[in-house]
């Protein structure tokens, strides 16, 4: 059974720039404060937010810097760590060469994955959906969410984040087949942490964005980091800290009508910052929403552009390969 007053807690830190040792030693704040340790041998997998890889100036992306600090920190304590993502576009290593992580990850002896393998699983709310093999097969899950807006859910936060262990195609599919029926997409999205094995979610605020999310909207210098066992306790959290209504959250809603812990502010515990001292009043979001349904001719072109983008990638990794 999981310990209930870990599940409402939630570690805030200010964090005004990307200094990867400053991060480290905030990071290991927010682990201490959240009682959390990897296991020396054990198999950690980094999720970061690996959208695309022609994203803004890759604020769409969990900052690069930050990676490799969360990355360092768990070498440090003995685990072994592999990062991945399925993004909306091309690999998950070609998003991570464009987006500086590659880079930052230079010299650590750390595997990055694309996930392709998959396993299909059956959902509390009915439905069925593939997973990445990696994400079921770690022996802990470290969720790496960017703060930030989006279009069609308000904000994109830790909950959201796990939407990246679906692989490739039938992310946008289940957009499209679920986004109008009843609240089946947010059920799906709220299902996904309980599949995965459990972890830590570990979110970059530093530079978060605003306006027209998740893709193109702007920079918002909002200067802290977050961690939290529990998503659902963190993001509750972060809507306080960004002036939003809960309410306004469909996944937020959907927490609260599972009466989900972590889902009432009040019963939150902050062991280092109070969400006050960190709150902002100027973050902007799209309103209203779009709908989360895409229509089937963006599904036919996003399929075709996302054959497109894969077949690009497989020459460029013939071509670096010879």
């Amino acid at each position: 059974m999981k310990d209930l007053n870990n599940q409402l807690k939630v570690a805030l830190v200010s964090c005004k720039n990307y200094e990867r040792r400053l991060m480290k030693e905030q990071i290991d704040q927010i682990c201490h404060a959240l009682n959390f340790r990897p296991p020396a041998g054990s198999r950690v997998l980094l999720k970061p937010n690996l959208v695309s890889a022609g994203s803004r100036g890759n604020i769409a992306c969990t900052n690069a810097e930050f990676v490799a600090a969360v990355a360092e920190w768990m070498l440090d304590h003995g685990a072994m760590v592999k990062i991945g993502d399925s993004p909306a576009f091309g690999s998950a290593c070609k998003v991570m060469a464009a987006s500086g992580i590659s880079e930052a990850l230079h010299g650590l002896p750390v595997t990055m994955v694309d996930f392709s393998d998959n396993r299909s699983v059956s959902l509390p709310c009915g439905l069925e959906t593939a997973i990445a093999v990696e994400a079921l097969e770690c022996d802990l899950l470290v969720n790496l969410p960017k703060i930030k807006s989006h279009c069609q859910l308000l904000v994109s936060l830790a909950v959201k984040n796990y939407f990246g262990v679906v692989v490739g195609w039938r992310k946008p599919l289940i957009h499209a087949r679920y986004g109008e029926v009843d609240n089946l997409f947010e059920a799906l999205l709220v299902d996904l942490p309980e599949m995965v094995p459990s972890g830590i979610s570990l979110l970059d605020g530093v530079v978060a964005m605003q306006g027209n999310g998740p893709l193109k909207g702007d920079p918002f210098s909002l200067g802290l980091l977050a961690g939290a066992i529990n998503p659902v306790a963190v993001d509750s959290a972060l809507l306080k800290i960004l002036g939003l209504e809960p309410e306004q959250s469909p996944l937020w809603r959907e927490c609260a009508r599972r009466k989900l812990p972590g889902v009432k502010n009040q019963s939150l515990v902050y062991p280092l910052l109070m969400p006050d001292e960190l709150r902002v009043s100027d973050f902007e979001v799209v309103q209203p929403l779009k709908p989360v349904t895409f229509h089937p001719g963006k599904l036919f072109v996003g399929g075709l552009k996302r054959v497109a983008t894969s077949l690009a990638d497989r020459v460029n990794y013939g071509n670096h390969k010879s």
